[in-house]
């Protein structure tokens, strides 16, 4: 039983690091995409904006899948 509460702590933190590289990856090429359209269209700052942030979701459902993960341990 230690074992397995052991495991589970491996997988939620690799739900979590697995997730905020991902979305690591993605925000680096989006951002720099949204800059360059920022410097020549100031309109789509907004649009370049959430672009940038979408990514963050992955975090968050792998923070929720960690959660859900934990709970199992107990």
């Amino acid at each position: 039983m230690v074992g397995d509460v052991g495991l589970i702590a491996i997988g939620a933190g690799l739900a979590i690091g697995l997730g905020a590289i991902g979305a690591g990856l993605a925000e680096a090429n989006i951002g720099a995409a949204a800059v360059g359209a920022f410097t020549e269209k100031e309109d789509l700052f907004v649009k370049g904006l959430i672009m940038t942030v979408i990514p963050e979701t992955l975090v968050i459902f792998g923070m929720v899948i960690a959660i859900m993960l934990m709970r199992l341990a107990h």
